[in-house]
């Protein structure tokens, strides 16, 4: 976990010299992006319907709820009305995985293309005006706090989080 924490600080402190609003939230984007993908990748298909008790989502509802939100935060931005429904659609782990990807693609070129004077302008986020920068990590707070709760759900099954794999 450390060599992931030095990782991530070196990456947001360097490219953020050159920009430094946008670049900080662009590398944390793409952290969490990677580390969602990897999680989703490596819990086995037939966990992709666990989940420790009947009030929380299954393990495969969450990575759909994820693939789900990255229309719901990065479309705004885009200045689209965009929507998925893949949490209440996907079933299997490989559509779900190609779904997750495929929403990360969506808000990809959106990330890539922040620059700290677009990240000012306002848009609509929920019925109130937000930068794009804070719409734009809103979207990577969500995502890790449902990192959070992949973790639980990795751990109970005897899984190392991708998070934790380099401090082993």
């Amino acid at each position: 976990m450390k060599n992931y924490i030095v990782l991530a600080l070196a990456c947001a402190v360097s490219a953020s010299a050159q920009s430094p609003f946008s670049a900080e939230t662009k590398s944390f984007y793409t952290q969490i992006k990677n580390t969602l993908i990897k999680s989703a990748e490596k819990m086995p298909e037939e966990n992709y319907s666990f989940q420790p008790t009947p009030e929380v989502r299954t393990f495969g509802q969450i990575i759909g709820h994820l693939a789900d939100a990255q229309y719901e935060f990065c479309a705004p931005v885009k200045g689209e009305k965009k929507s998925s429904t893949v949490e209440k659609t996907a079933k299997t782990k490989a559509e779900l995985v190609a779904a997750l990807k495929e929403g990360f693609a969506y808000c990809d070129p959106i990330y890539a293309s922040l620059t700290d004077t677009a990240a000012a302008e306002k848009v609509k986020f929920f019925g109130r005006d937000m930068t794009k920068l804070g719409v734009l990590n809103f979207n990577i707070a969500h995502s890790n706090e449902h990192y959070g709760n992949l973790v639980t759900y990795l751990r109970i099954k005897g899984l190392v989080p991708p998070t934790s794999e380099s401090s082993r």
